[in-house]
């Protein structure tokens, strides 16, 4: 057992974790964060993405001991900046959302992208989402998602 303490949506939370505990299962059961999605739980398939000290990571693949300190955010705060606000708006707006399976993780991608480099290229968005998988889309509405965007800011 371990006892960590990290920062979740801007929450501090502190919380004893079996040694195994899986960042994605603590998120979804100990902090009822349920937009976080499992899907291969090998980190091939980017589902459960969430951003982790700024960068983006499969949440199946991170021990939730390894978190102690850290600062997480989750699907759950994307609406809390205007970034965040206008991705998902253009994402439903363009079709990006189609089953929704994998959107949440697409979103915390682009999110961690925009964060570093607002003005990304096509192969940098490209490369950002290359851990995300999407059987809906095709990734055409994803990316005129991500571009619109760009576009107004």
């Amino acid at each position: 057992m371990n006892r960590i303490g990290l920062t979740v949506n801007g929450v501090q939370v502190e919380k004893t974790v079996e040694d195994n505990r899986r960042l994605l299962d603590f998120l979804r059961e100990d902090l009822q964060l349920t937009g976080t999605k499992e899907g291969c739980s090998v980190g091939e398939c980017g589902a459960c993405t969430v951003i982790m000290d700024g960068k983006a990571v499969c949440s199946c693949l991170v021990l939730a001991a390894q978190c102690d300190g850290a600062t997480v955010s989750t699907i759950e705060a994307l609406h809390q900046d205007e970034t965040g606000r206008k991705l998902q708006q253009e994402f439903v707006r363009h079709g990006g959302v189609q089953c929704g399976f994998c959107t949440p993780g697409v979103l915390m991608s682009t999110k961690a992208l925009l964060d570093k480099n607002p003005r990304p290229s096509d192969q940098q968005i490209a490369e950002a989402l290359e851990g995300n998988l999407c059987r809906c889309t095709g990734y055409k509405p994803i990316i005129k998602s991500i571009k619109a965007v760009l576009k107004t800011e």
